[in-house]
């Protein structure tokens, strides 16, 4: 099985657009994904604890990790140390990880500081999703691209069908409750019923 797993640290960044800001941006993490995967998960852009760590969710009162562990009790979730073999734990679990954004200027962790915001090139990882049935949003931010996200698929219609994969274009686009902390009005169960029944359609809980 091939696959692109993130491991390239995010303390390499870009200067930012002309005439905006004299700072520089820093750049995400790399995709986590693999021909098998059938649900990618798309975040906002790594909050400042995953940027140091180069782990995606990286902060330790994210629910991402816990949420999940949970949706998979029978397959004991790799520590944090072993953020290579957790990469390979969602893999074996046919999902995927990435950000919709590759770049972009934010003081702190809030989606809501980001500025001057890069997307990324999701023509480019088609390819190597053959298999892919839904694009799953986690949180708001994300979310607000969906439309941006399925043109850049070349992908038709608002993505509220249960998507199949086929490849030809019939691909679900989910919104799902931010796992951030910051999202203090969900509780973690509350997230965690709503990530259930939002993956059970994919074979994936």
């Amino acid at each position: 099985m091939s696959a692109h797993r993130s491991s390239s640290a995010t303390s390499a960044s870009e200067p930012s657009p002309p005439g905006e800001s004299d700072s520089v941006r820093p750049v995400g993490l790399s995709p986590v994904v693999a021909e098998r995967c059938r649900v990618l998960i798309l975040g906002s852009f790594p909050g400042v604890a995953s940027l140091r760590s180069s782990q995606y969710y990286g902060h330790p009162q994210n629910h991402f990790w816990r949420i999940l562990a949970a949706l998979w009790p029978a397959h004991t979730l790799p520590d944090r140390e072993q953020y290579a073999a957790r990469c390979q734990w969602l893999l074996d679990r046919q999902l995927g990880v990435w950000d919709v954004y590759a770049a972009c200027e934010r003081e702190g962790s809030l989606d809501t500081n980001i500025r001057n915001a890069k997307v990324n090139d999701f023509a480019a990882l088609q390819k190597q999703l053959p298999k892919l049935a839904a694009i799953a949003h986690n949180g708001g931010e994300s979310f607000r691209h969906v439309k941006a996200v399925r043109a850049s698929l070349g992908l038709q219609g608002d993505g509220k069908g249960d998507g199949e994969g086929d490849g030809n274009g019939n691909i679900a686009s989910l919104r799902l409750p931010s796992t951030s902390p910051a999202n203090a009005s969900w509780s973690f169960e509350r997230k965690l019923n709503a990530w259930a029944e939002a993956l059970a359609p994919y074979g994936l809980v």
